[in-house]
């Protein structure tokens, strides 16, 4: 029985995020059920993470068991079958122990934030009039891989076996209306990503010194941060892993 990871991409705003809901429509679910029309059996996916509702990705792997391959033209099939906000890139053969989530060794994340209303891009940033001070956010950048335990930007009540993550790269930059703020790290735990925006727009306010987002992280308390942003503005860039043993279907 072949695994077979899938390269895809999505416009989160009308799904209620990756994994299935029993009362509301998602991307699994989606993909699921035109991935079983394809392929003549049951279809269940695995996916590299659980965006949450509204949360758009550019890059997400996900991988699923079949007992065959059925003939060419698979993406262009798929495509056509799948609605418009979402994109089916590549599929590949993979190890039969490779594992969408657990394989991953980096995430990229990205947010976006605009200066002014933009009506064309409404879903997809966050809209922020006051000005922000982007040295300073990136001065908090800078504190924030100093450090490996994030309870403080993790939402309330989460089960997770450790706070621990490795920054690997944190930054904003700003180009004309628009700020970015981009983030990599080896894992992320829920709401991680929209809590530190939350948390250093209140640094470029200056509502916040760089020692008191120091002392919010080791606080591990998340009601010392700040809010969450919006989903909307927040996007997966890239989900990396040792690619050596993949081999992509003839597809197209």
């Amino acid at each position: 029985m072949p695994r077979i990871a899938i390269e895809l991409s999505y416009d989160g705003t009308a799904y209620h995020g990756w994994q299935r809901q029993p009362n509301a429509s998602s991307v699994q679910q989606v993909l699921e059920e035109q991935f079983s029309r394809i392929f003549q059996e049951d279809i269940s996916m695995m996916g590299c993470g659980r965006t949450d509702t509204g949360v758009h990705a550019r890059h997400f792997i996900a991988h699923f068991d079949a007992e065959a391959i059925p003939g060419n033209n698979l993406v262009f099939r798929l495509n056509n079958m799948l609605p418009a906000d979402i994109s089916i890139h590549k599929l590949y053969k993979v190890h039969p122990k490779f594992h969408a989530r657990f394989d991953a060794t980096e995430r990229s994340y990205s947010y976006y934030i605009s200066t002014e209303k933009d009506a064309f891009s409404r879903f997809h940033q966050f809209t922020v009039y006051r000005k922000l001070d982007l040295n300073k956010m990136n001065d908090a950048c800078a504190i924030l891989k100093k450090h490996v335990d994030f309870g403080a930007f993790c939402k309330s009540k989460s089960q997770n076996k450790t706070n621990r993550c490795e920054i690997r790269h944190a930054l904003w930059t700003q180009h004309d209306n628009l700020i970015r703020f981009d983030i990599t790290a080896d894992r992320f735990l829920r709401n991680m990503v929209r809590a530190i925006v939350g948390t250093m727009i209140e640094v470029g306010e200056n509502k916040l010194t760089l020692s008191g987002f120091d002392e919010v992280i080791q606080s591990q308390n998340r009601e010392e941060a700040g809010y969450s942003v919006p989903a909307r503005g927040l996007f997966l860039e890239n989900v990396v892993y040792n690619q050596e043993n993949w081999k992509e279907i003839d597809s197209q």
